[in-house]
């Protein structure tokens, strides 16, 4: 072998190996457990970032190590590759999203092979090619068959600059996530798709993901947001009408003084006829952001409709006021406002000065409401017939006396709102519908699926290609003219389905090929960040559950297990212009002091400008603070990166990057080639003969046999990769520091190092191929079985006990491993340095840790 460790070399040797036999070619083998590790799929941005190599670090050391377990281990890779990104970058550079997403997928690629990442590239995908979004189209007319799809007109958040509709969290601070123009709200006709209908199995099939981040499933469980209250009606005075409202508090009922109707509900619209300041209310809302969480803290307005209504249990009139803090999207868009138990009603009713009952108190004290309302539950007083009832009584009564008059009924209800699946933009999959010229509106036939996107088009950034040639939308169904929607796919449709089709991504007739599905299927290890926890995830189990009941796939859930990686922190630095505003520096071009712990004192550039370290934080294209990965493998390697991103910080956790941390992981690679190279170039070994060990080489196997043991159960069972690493390290120093004399000192070496290079193959593959070669191994390292661990090298002969007089250390005893506690004391009391600390003293008490520690206490 090679002196010197030369990881361009290996690097390139091994990948060009794995590519040419097509070594991660996954094949459907029953005789086998599968093992299906997915990561997911990146958008073609052009360039990895170091987000992307940590989470596919860990997907790949996963799949490798998995592999050496002798599972079949299938890992795909694609590309999520519809949405706004490639659009507004088209736009910017005056070229297609196409062309531009395609030389990126290809660039990228070359990075993700530049890693040595064992993916099988036969099944690799991207979203926007119509071999894939056809069957998408597909599966969406099957929906509208079974009414799970619809359209209507939506209240939805409109960027005016990107010409689309946002979700609620693609809106921050009032402006769209990526343009920042002002969001207005708009109504306009949307498709959706109702996973309300699955609301309640969504909920209950989070207790069979136990191999989920508990974090992740509370998140999805307070976003389905089940509630059990009830919907009562109050009548509206002078009219037929009832205004629906929906509480989970009726025990609260009998202190209602006003109705909240949003600015969109029928009885305001109507109102505002005759009402100019109710009418410019009504119209100042339209552009209030829809986003629930914010309810809370913003300041609470109205305006009185002049509308009342009738109490369904006191016949008194109430007060129907439109307020800014009532969204038509949630629920009736009507609540009954109970001021004295909920604190928005509270502030609202102090703005306008509208009545305030108290009619829950504690069991054992009066209520005071004059400052703030009393939210908790509590004991029913000033309720009339309810007096004296506690919240569940209070509830069951309420609910009997308006269902016995036919005003109101139990019911669950969800936070969860039907999916939005229309966008405005270009760049998506078109949504397979047709209208006809009396509007009614049918799906595409399915020999006319793909409805194909045109690629090459030019972009004004104003309009969408689709939408502006109005020959692109028209064609015909059965003879008559009909128009295409030129509305295309949220992306997010994309993404929900594509683990399934990695299963059969060559399929031509049908959307998955159920007997490989349900090979593969649900996919093992799931790896992605914790931004995902809600949407993507939420969509994709739904999504699961329509192929299931569409008997496509037979398991209830996408994925078994779920690893949210940590984001990938790096410094940040800037200086003001003459503005005032930051000008942002990259870390590579900052000239920095710091001090003995290596905080940074000051930092400048080349050119002398002084510098304001920012600390540390998500790496950004914002704050210029990304560290190019393709630089750190040509500078230090792809293995080096590799073990870097795995042992700097647990996988869960925030990572920070460090180029000293990077070349120490160099240099342990460099150690670890040099130990191997010396024991190489002294020759042949010897066989292991275990009944000639002495007891420092049976100190050192049992060593190792302890360090497989601990490896295996951080690589498989608790993912802690980096603790494994560091166990990997530490057999490494005892390794290099171990005498090599003896031929049997040499044969524990070689064991030593072979499995050394098994443990780290998953971490850094490369290196560990080269090595496994040269230490003599046969075959494959890919397709060599995991170390295993010989127990018996696990027993010890003898133990070392440390002897302590009143806590304080004074000799080491060496004893068999079997001693008896009594036989332990007594060496330890009649040991020479003991009695030193014993004589003229009595010995009140002698604690022992069995194998480890007798401390003797005397005074």
């Amino acid at each position: 072998m090679q002196e010197l460790y030369n990881p361009k070399e290996i690097e390139a040797k091994f990948q060009k190996n794995w590519d040419e036999n097509q070594s991660f070619k996954a094949t459907e083998d029953p005789s086998k457990e599968k093992y299906y590790c997915l990561s997911m799929f990146p958008y073609p941005s052009g360039k990895l970032h170091m987000g992307h190599v940590r989470n596919y670090t860990i997907g790949d050391v996963v799949s490798r190590y998995q592999r050496m377990q002798g599972k079949n281990v299938m890992q795909p890779m694609g590309w999520d590759a519809f949405g706004l990104p490639a659009e507004n970058a088209a736009i910017k550079n005056n070229t297609a999203p196409a062309g531009w997403t395609y030389e990126n997928i290809e660039y990228m690629k070359k990075q993700l092979k530049q890693l040595g990442f064992g993916y099988d590239w036969s099944r690799e995908l991207a979203t926007c090619q119509p071999e894939y979004y056809r069957w998408e189209q597909w599966f969406f007319t099957k929906l509208l068959e079974k009414d799970l799809v619809y359209k209507k007109m939506a209240t939805v958040n409109w960027d005016p600059v990107d010409q689309t509709v946002l979700a609620n969290e693609q809106v921050i601070d009032g402006r769209g996530w990526r343009s920042g123009a002002i969001v207005e709200q708009k109504q306009i006709p949307q498709w959706f798709i109702k996973i309300t209908a699955y609301a309640q199995e969504l909920l209950d099939d989070l207790d069979q993901l136990d191999e989920w981040p508990e974090q992740v499933r509370t998140m999805q469980r307070n976003w389905i947001g089940r509630s059990e209250g009830i919907e009562m009606d109050f009548k509206v005075v002078g009219t037929d009408e009832t205004v629906s409202v929906y509480t989970t508090r009726p025990d609260t009922v009998m202190g209602v003084t006003y109705i909240a109707v949003a600015a969109q509900h029928p009885i305001a619209l109507e109102a505002a006829k005759n009402n100019a300041v109710l009418a410019a209310f009504c119209d100042k809302c339209k552009n209030q952001k829809l986003v629930e969480a914010e309810l809370a803290t913003m300041a609470k307005e109205g305006v009185d409709t002049g509308v009342k209504a009738i109490h369904p249990i006191t016949g008194e009139e109430v007060p129907v006021w439109t307020a800014n803090f009532v969204l038509m999207g949630y629920g009736s868009g009507a609540v009954m406002s109970v001021p004295a138990h909920d604190q928005r009603d509270f502030e609202f009713a102090k703005e306008y000065g509208l009545d305030i009952k108290a009619v829950i108190k504690p069991s054992d004290a009066d209520v005071d409401v004059s400052e703030v309302a009393y939210t908790e539950k509590g004991i029913c007083f000033n309720s009339g017939e309810f007096d004296g009832l506690d919240f569940t009584a209070a509830f069951d009564a309420v609910e009997a006396k308006l269902e016995s008059e036919n005003k109101g009924k139990r019911q669950v209800n969800f936070r969860l709102r039907d999916w939005g699946v229309s966008r405005q933009r270009y760049w998506g999959a078109p949504i397979p519908t047709l209208t006809l010229e009396d509007g009614t509106v049918v799906a595409v036939p399915e020999d006319q699926l793909p409805v194909v996107l045109p690629e090459d088009v030019k972009m004004n950034g104003i309009t969408s290609p689709i939408k502006a040639d109005l020959e692109w939308a028209k064609t015909t169904y059965n003879g008559q003219p009909a128009t295409h929607e030129t509305d295309t796919f949220d992306t997010f449709m994309e993404s929900s389905w594509y683990y399934a089709r990695y299963c059969s991504p060559q399929s031509d007739d049908q959307m998955l090929d159920p007997a490989k599905a349900n090979y593969w299927l649900p996919v093992d290890q799931y790896i992605g960040g914790i931004e995902h926890a809600i949407l993507h995830l939420l969509y994709s189990r739904f999504f699961h559950k329509l192929l299931r009941d569409f008997g496509l796939v037979d398991c209830d859930e996408p994925y078994k297990k779920l690893l949210t990686q940590g984001m990938v922190l790096a410094d940040a630095y800037y200086y003001e212009d003459e503005k005032g505003g930051k000008v942002w520096v990259a870390p590579t071009e900052a000239i920095t002091e710091t001090d003995e712990k290596g905080k940074v004192i000051s930092a400048k550039m080349e050119n002398g400008q002084a510098l304001i370290f920012d600390g540390m934080c998500k790496m950004s294209k914002s704050k210029n603070n990304g560290i190019d990965p393709q630089d750190m493998i040509d500078k230090y390697g792809a293995d080096s990166v590799r073990l870097f991103m795995m042992f700097a910080a647990p996988a869960e956790q925030t990572l920070e990057w460090s180029d000293s941390a990077l070349e120490g992981s160099l240099r342990f690679l460099k150690r670890l080639w040099k130990v191997a190279n010396d024991h190489v170039s002294a020759g042949d070994v010897e066989a292991l003969d275990i009944k000639a060990h002495n007891d420092k080489q049976k100190t050192l196997r049992r060593e190792l046999h302890k360090t497989i043991k601990k490896v295996t159960d951080d690589l498989g069972r608790r993912q802690t990769f980096n603790t494994a690493i560091a166990s990997v390290m530490e057999l490494m120093n005892k390794v290099s520091k171990a005498p090599t004399a003896d031929v049997q000192d040499r044969a524990i070496i070689q064991e030593a190092l072979v499995a050394v290079v098994k443990l780290l193959s998953p971490i850094t593959p490369h290196i560990c191929a080269e090595l496994f070669e040269a230490l003599g191994e046969q075959g494959e390292l890919l397709t060599t079985p995991w170390p295993t661990v010989d127990e018996s090298a696990l027993v010890e002969d003898s133990k070392l006990i440390i002897v302590q007089v009143n806590g304080k250390l004074r000799s080491k005893l060496t004893v068999a491993a079997d001693a008896t506690q009594e036989s332990v004391e007594a060496l330890g009391l009649a040991d020479e340095n003991v009695a030193k600390f014993t004589d003229g003293k009595t010995v009140r008490k002698v604690i022992y840790v069995p194998g480890k520690l007798l401390n003797i206490v005397a005074n």
